[in-house]
């Protein structure tokens, strides 16, 4: 019997062999406890996992887009354990380079807020870093386009009204 928990943190399995058998009793006290191991292991992990969605909604604020969903493992106890999680984030960009920095910034949050951060997590968060530099350089982008605007209409305004910037001959 081979049970996945989470194929990124835990596995768990339990392997039989063919060799001799010891008595029932043992036999039977042996799947007791390892059992009874398998589902503290299983509650411990659903304890975290929901930990660790909660916090990811918890610092989400205006980015996360739903609720957490669960993946679950049915223990021999025959009770589900959630055993890996997700949270929907918005990751599309704002109306506005602002908007863009501050809600990477946001979504970079959310991504790390967990004690114990997935690769997801770290992708997400990378992600979130890049939109941000991207809001960044269109935000810079205007500025530069402002600047050279006025540099443009300034000229045009001085060869205009400046008298001494006229050539005089005497």
């Amino acid at each position: 019997m081979d049970i996945r928990i989470s194929s990124s943190q835990y596995q768990y399995s339990s392997y039989t062999s063919n060799q001799e058998k010891p008595s029932t009793e043992s036999s039977s006290s042996e799947k007791s406890s390892s059992s009874q191991a398998l589902i503290s292991k299983l509650e411990a992990t659903d304890t975290k996992v929901r930990a660790h969605e909660a916090a990811h909604i918890a610092a989400g604020g205006g980015v996360v887009s739903g609720g957490a969903n669960f993946s679950y493992t049915k223990g021999p106890d025959g009770k589900m354990y959630a055993t890996a999680g997700e949270v929907p984030i918005d990751t599309s960009e704002g109306k506005t380079p602002e908007e863009t920095i501050q809600k990477a910034r946001q979504i970079a949050a959310a991504a790390m807020a967990p004690s114990d951060p997935s690769p997801q997590d770290y992708r997400v968060a990378a992600s979130a870093a890049v939109m941000e530099m991207r809001g960044h350089l269109e935000e810079n982008k205007k500025i530069q386009e402002t600047i050279n605007g006025q540099k443009a209409y300034g000229s045009v305004a001085l060869s205009e009204t400046d008298p001494s910037s006229a050539e005089t001959s005497s």
